[in-house]
């Protein structure tokens, strides 16, 4: 269930996303919060360069493994502008971080690239559940991912 928190939080994603975008890179961000609700770490797309995996979900769930115990990750919470891709799934999986709450679902994604003219992603469109066994997820979040949707309109007329 979303509450007022979670929208906070997930607007600092999607300023992150914002972010990425006035520099040129893929509007998408997130950030890691503690179960005392402490903002962890935060990031944003770095695949400009052609790195295709440096996303800041990614980015996150190495960080929590490498600064917080199992005990910590499996009661933090990342947020994040978009649904996690399936590379990001398994790593969030992978270090039993804990809930997910996302601004636009990668469903969401798909259509609005499609509806623009922009082909398919050459990795297959998964859920986060179809990745993680039993991951507590929240989103997509009607009123922010039209926010998340016009980023991406943005990016892709840029670059057209």
């Amino acid at each position: 269930m979303i509450n007022n928190t979670d929208i906070k939080h997930l607007q600092r994603c999607i300023e992150l996303a914002r972010i990425a975008l006035e520099v040129g890179d893929e509007p998408f961000g997130s950030i890691l919060v503690s179960a005392n609700g402490e903002v962890l770490a935060e990031d944003s797309n770095h695949v400009g360069g052609g790195d295709h995996t440096q996303h800041p979900e990614f980015a996150l769930a190495r960080w929590a493994a490498q600064n917080m115990s199992l005990e910590e990750r499996k009661q933090a919470t990342v947020y994040t502008s978009g649904e996690h891709c399936p590379m990001c799934a398994a790593a969030h999986g992978w270090v039993q971080l804990g809930r997910i709450v996302y601004a636009s679902s990668s469903q969401q994604l798909s259509q609005w690239l499609s509806e623009i003219g922009i082909a398919a992603s050459p990795v297959r469109n998964l859920t986060i559940q179809e990745v993680i066994h039993n991951a507590v997820v929240d989103g997509p979040v009607t009123e922010l991912a039209e926010q998340v949707r016009e980023l991406h309109r943005q990016f892709h007329g840029q670059r057209q």
